[in-house]
């Protein structure tokens, strides 16, 4: 197998570096540059034709998934793996959606990150088996219509009336979990969510609904008619 040239995409420059450094020991490798958004890796992808690139997915200016759509426009032979600290099935399925060869958690062993690029360099396809698993009872959740994403026509108004706070889908699926009394846990458990991107989206609702706490956000959620 050939030398392997790879971009690497990640907005912190520590994440891109520790990167640069681990794929580097392998002899099978090279980092042939780095970029610290989408919009930058556009324009190496057309300075330096990489095979494959490491993607992350939250970055400013164009995110991963967002710069993995035009990319795989435009060269379609360039493989992309998605890596990432967010274990969110939605995050997969948008990554795999726009034609990403694999998605990998940044807490992955380096020798481990190593094989999975040679991997995919290969031809292959790499989604971990925890994050498999996720995605496969995310989508019998579906398919067994969860009330929580149930569409009836109050869901309809409330689903209204959430857009004048600002209220994302997600944010609104949590605030129905807090408003039935679900800890974070819980919460984290019943929409295939990281207990850390639960407490985001909390924050966030906090934000949005000018509230201090889960009873005040439960109550003003009911009297404003949110779910």
């Amino acid at each position: 197998m050939s030398t392997v040239r790879l971009l690497l995409v990640d907005d912190q420059e520590l994440i891109r570096e520790s990167l640069h450094i681990v794929l580097d020991l392998d002899p099978a490798l090279e980092v042939a540059g780095m970029a610290s958004n989408g919009e930058e890796a556009l324009q190496l992808c057309e300075q330096l034709q990489p095979d494959l690139i490491l993607m992350d997915i939250h970055m400013p200016i164009m995110n991963g998934v967002e710069a993995t759509q035009v990319i795989k426009q435009r060269w379609p032979d360039i493989k992309i793996i998605i890596l990432t600290t967010f274990q969110e099935v939605q995050y997969v399925i948008d990554a795999l959606s726009a034609g990403a060869e694999g998605y990998l958690l940044k807490a992955i062993h380096p020798k481990d990150l190593a094989s999975g690029v040679k991997w995919v360099a290969e031809g292959n396809s790499l989604i971990p088996q925890d994050i498999a698993q996720l995605l496969i009872t995310q989508l019998k959740s579906d398919s067994a219509a969860d009330p929580i994403l149930a569409d009836t026509s109050d869901g309809q108004d409330a689903t209204e009336r959430s857009k004048s706070y600002g209220l994302s889908d997600r944010e609104m699926q949590v605030l129905q979990c807090i408003s039935e009394g679900l800890n974070n846990r819980e919460i984290a458990e019943r929409l295939f969510l990281s207990e850390g991107t639960v407490k985001n989206y909390i924050s966030n609702i906090y934000s949005k609904l000018d509230v201090r706490d889960r009873i005040q956000a439960s109550r003003k959620a009911h009297d404003e008619g949110l779910v």
